[in-house]
Order: structure tokens, then C-alpha cells, then sequence
């Protein structure tokens, strides 16, 4: 069969366990479509060792051992370091770092069985919205090779996208799962902070950056995100809640018991009130991209859910705030990689000041170098309080917007992003229309609460658009069962871009 690439997970899944197609014809099929493909979407790709995991994969599979992951390929985003495969973090800095070690991450999906195809190119050091911050190159949007994918997870959503990967990790800190899913027409995740462990994910911002999980369709996500959540020792801000199997949990009702009467095929979402915030559907939103989003609101009503209005007075704020947290945490944490201890060492210096200077200056790109420059500045000196302080005070107003929006509504649901993808290179030079991406998805990342992205349809020009939807911390299995029930009503989710 040539066309697995087109197969749901749970396809694919049905073919293993009843042996149709073995792990090693699996990887194959998907290795050689990444090795033709154009998109570069892969930083490092050794087939040796996908075929050695694929090989043990069918052992277990032959030994009659079944797992909802076992013996799928996997892509994994080039910030969560795996051992035997460059990790990168998309930087010169990192160019040629092998890790000794798995992250948790990746650690357990290989517990799980997952055969791991490579690592996805991503911006450097997942800083970017279009994934043209890139030591290796940008990555092409599948749907039109002249776009951007989105970032910074955007080599994971291409790869997913364009079939290279049924299943994909990313991390998303500011939106960086959810907005390149919405761009590439995929399903994305980001679960609550502190769910995913952060033990082995090179860091930007460590008290936003969060993993999440990639797929066409809810259901494809939930199989994923099962086996990321859990309780980690070895990362200091992983919660003490316990792992939760994500697949069994979307299929149950989304509705509070409460309300839960009255529930039918017809209406699977009776019920359930979603906030529509009135802030994000102002100056800024594309035409297009509103007429689609408020479609696909209207689906859900149409599925029984009720539409309210909402508020969330300080969305405009989200971004100053963020672009003041997390270059201030990105410029602690990457001052470890001075070209002695970690990273690229400059070949020509005449002193050690000198080795910081240079290495630094070579290892780290333009969009890195800005915001350690603008993270120290917010640090330093009487600059502290009146910046880092102030930002830390509007994160907290933030996330009371949303305890108050979520003691009226159960979901909140609205675009992902401003407009859909743009060309690359349009505005790779303007860091300030850049951050205004993010709009939308910041408040969420600042708040600590899960958020996903799923296809809504298409704009005028034929590029994909995403519909959000937030939830309450812990309430992925919410979010994915809202987002199934959706994807059952539509079709946007199987549309696939052109070979």
C-alpha cells in the first residue's frame, strides 16, 4: 500500500496490530517521502536508527504486545534533545550537539514504542512566528510553498501537514503549537503548563515553555499527548498530577453533568457554553480570517452549544508583557553558552571577553540576539521594577481575565492568529508585526492554560485557518472531545495539501 501517509492514526494503528504492514515498511514509506520532500521540514534524519527502533518495535508487536503508539513513526521538534540525533534548537550555536541523553519527552514515547523519524526544523530556539529564524533555512508551508508555516513549531506542523509524520511533538510558549497548526491545517495541542515535562526541552522561557502534540485530528493528538503527561521529578515546575489517558477521556461527554441532559447524536454539544471574547474579534483580525472563525463557531452552536459573549479587557497587554517575560528568562537561560562550558566556540580571539563576544555573536542569530538584548536590559538596573516587575503584575491581571470569563463559560473559542499564513520574507525584517501573530495565543501561555488548534477552513487565497479553543487548566480531555465532536461535523481536518 502506497498511501499510508494518508492513513488516521488509528488506521494506521489497525493495520500494525493486525500486521497489514510492519513497523520497518512503515518508516520506510515515511522516510523516503521526507527524503523527496521540499518543504525542509527535517534538520536530521538517520534512517539507521529509525530502522533499529522500528525493528524492536515489531519484535514486541510480533510478541503479541499491542500500544496505541507502538511501532507509529514520530517526528519530534528539534528542541527536545535525542540521543543519537543532532539537537539543535535550530542554531548555529547547537549545530553539531549530539545528545548523550533523552528528554523526558521523547524518553517515553519511546517507552511507548514510537518509532522516531527525526528531528523538525524549528526557529532558533523557538523564537519566531514563521520559522524563518532558522540556522538551517526556513521551513515551507505545504499548502503553498511561498508561505511561511507558522512558528516556531512550524517544521513539526509541516511534516504532519504534508504527511512526512502521522504524529508530531512541538512546544509552544507564546502559541507556538497552536498557531503553525492553525497555518498548516492541522490539529495542535498545548496542555496545561506543567503537565509536560520540560526535563531535556532546550530552553527559551522556562516558566512558559510548555510541549504539546501535533496530529491530523483530535483523536490523532490524544493517542500522542496520553504518553507526554505525567509527573516528573527531574523537572522542578512538573506538576504532582497524575497521568491521564486522553483517547478514553475525549470520548466522554464535554458537558458539565450539570447540564448534561438533553445530550443526543444530534447535539453533542447541548449544553456547553463557549465565551466568544469580544477583544479578539476587533482591529487587527483579517476579514477572512473572522468570516471562517465565526463559521466554525457557528458549527458548534449547531451541534448544541450556546455562544456568549466574553471579556477579556487586557488581551492588548498580553503582548508587551510577554515580550518582557520571556526574553528576560531566555537571556538567563542562554547565557550559559558562551563557547567554554556550551555551544559554538569563535576560532579567532585575542582574550576570553573576546571568545564571549565573538562565539556568541557567530552562534546566535539576529532574532535570538534581539531579545537577550532586550531580556538583559528589562533585568538590569533600575530597569527591573519598572519593566520585569511591572509585566509580572499584568501576567496575574491575565489570568484573572480568564478565571472570570471561565466562571460563565466552559470553553472559550476564537481565531488563532490575526490573518493566515503570509509569504515568507514579507515581514521577516519587521519583529514588531511578528509579535502581533501571537495575538491571540499569548494570553493562554501567560495564564498557564491548555489551548488547541484545529482547521476551520481555507481563505481567499487558499491558505489554511485555524479555530482556538481555550479551556481551564487540566481540561485537554474537554478541549479534544469539543474539537472531536467538530471534526465529526466537518471535514477540514482530512482535507490534505497537493503533492
Amino acid at each position: 500500500m502506497s498511501d499510508w501517509h494518508l492513513q488516521s492514526v488509528s488506521q494506521l494503528r489497525q493495520s500494525l496490530d493486525t500486521r497489514q504492514v510492519g513497523a520497518v515498511e512503515l518508516a520506510r514509506h515515511f522516510l523516503g517521502r521526507i527524503e523527496a520532500s521540499p518543504l525542509n521540514a527535517f534538520i536530521d534524519v538517520r534512517p539507521e536508527l529509525t530502522l533499529e527502533q522500528a525493528t524492536l518495535a515489531d519484535k514486541r508487536l510480533s510478541s503479541g504486545e499491542r500500544g496505541p503508539l507502538l511501532g507509529l513513526p514520530i517526528a519530534h521538534k528539534d528542541i527536545f534533545v535525542t540521543r543519537g540525533w543532532r539537537s539543535t534548537a535550530g542554531s548555529r550555536m547547537l549545530a553539531d550537539y549530539v545528545s548523550p541523553f533523552d528528554a523526558t519527552v521523547v524518553e517515553r514515547l519511546s517507552v511507548a514504542g514510537a518509532v522516531c523519524l527525526g528531528k523538525t526544523n524549528c526557529d532558533e530556539f523557538a523564537m519566531g512566528s514563521s520559522n524563518e529564524h532558522s540556522y538551517f533555512g526556513a521551513v515551507r508551508n505545504p499548502w503553498d510553498h511561498s508561505a511561511v508555516p507558522g512558528g516556531s513549531s512550524g517544521g513539526s506542523a509541516a511534516a504532519v501537514a504534508a504527511g512526512l509524520a502521522p504524529l508530531a511533538t512541538g512546544t509552544d510558549t507564546g502559541g507556538s503549537v497552536r498557531q503553525p497548526a492553525a497555518m498548516c491545517g492541522v490539529t495542535g495541542i498545548k496542555p496545561t503548563y506543567g503537565r509536560v515535562s520540560r526535563f531535556g526541552m532546550i530552553a527559551f522561557a522556562s516558566s512558559l515553555d510548555q510541549g504539546g502534540a501535533f496530529g491530523a485530528s483530535a483523536t490523532d493528538c490524544a493517542a500522542l499527548l496520553g504518553p507526554m503527561v505525567g509527573f516528573d521529578p527531574r523537572d522542578a515546575t512538573s506538576l504532582q498530577q497524575p497521568a491521564e489517558d486522553f483517547s478514553s477521556g475525549m470520548r466522554a461527554s464535554p458537558i458539565p453533568a450539570d447540564r448534561s441532559a438533553g445530550v443526543s447524536e444530534s447535539t453533542p454539544l447541548a449544553g456547553l457554553r463557549i465565551g466568544v471574547p469580544r477583544e479578539f474579534f476587533g482591529e487587527g483580525l483579517a476579514p477572512d480570517v473572522e468570516r471562517i472563525v465565526r463559521s466554525g463557531l457557528r458549527v458548534l452552536e449547531s451541534l448544541g452549544a450556546v455562544l456568549l459573549e466574553v471579556t477579556l479587557p487586557r488581551t492588548r497587554l498580553a503582548i508587551p508583557a510577554y515580550y518582557v517575560i520571556a526574553p528576560a528568562e531566555a537571556s538567563s537561560n542562554l547565557s550559559r553558552f558562551d563557547g567554554v562550558r556550551y555551544g559554538h566556540r569563535a576560532q579567532d580571539y585575542t582574550d576570553l571577553r573576546d571568545l564571549y563576544r565573538k562565539s556568541r555573536a557567530e552562534g546566535f542569530g539576529a532574532e535570538v540576539r534581539r531579545r537577550i538584548m532586550v531580556g538583559t536590559y528589562v533585568l538590569s538596573h533600575g530597569y527591573y521594577d519598572a519593566y520585569y516587575l511591572q509585566a509580572q503584575k499584568l501576567r496575574r491581571l491575565i489570568a484573572e481575565d480568564f478565571a472570570t470569563a471561565f466562571t460563565q463559560v466552559d470553553v472559550i473559542g476564537g481565531p488563532v492568529s490575526p490573518t493566515a499564513a503570509w509569504n515568507l520574507g514579507e515581514i521577516v525584517d519587521d519583529p514588531v508585526r511578528n509579535y502581533l501573530a501571537d495575538i491571540y495565543t499569548l494570553g493562554a501561555s501567560l495564564a498557564g492554560l491548555p489551548g488547541l488548534s484545529m482547521p476551520a477552513g481555507f481563505n481567499d487565497a487558499h491558505r489554511p485557518v485555524g479555530l482556538q479553543l481555550i479551556g481551564p487548566r487540566f481540561a485537554e480531555s474537554r478541549l479534544l472531545a469539543v474539537a472531536d465532536r467538530f471534526q465529526n461535523a466537518t471535514d477540514w481536518h482530512l482535507r490534505r495539501p497537493p503533492e
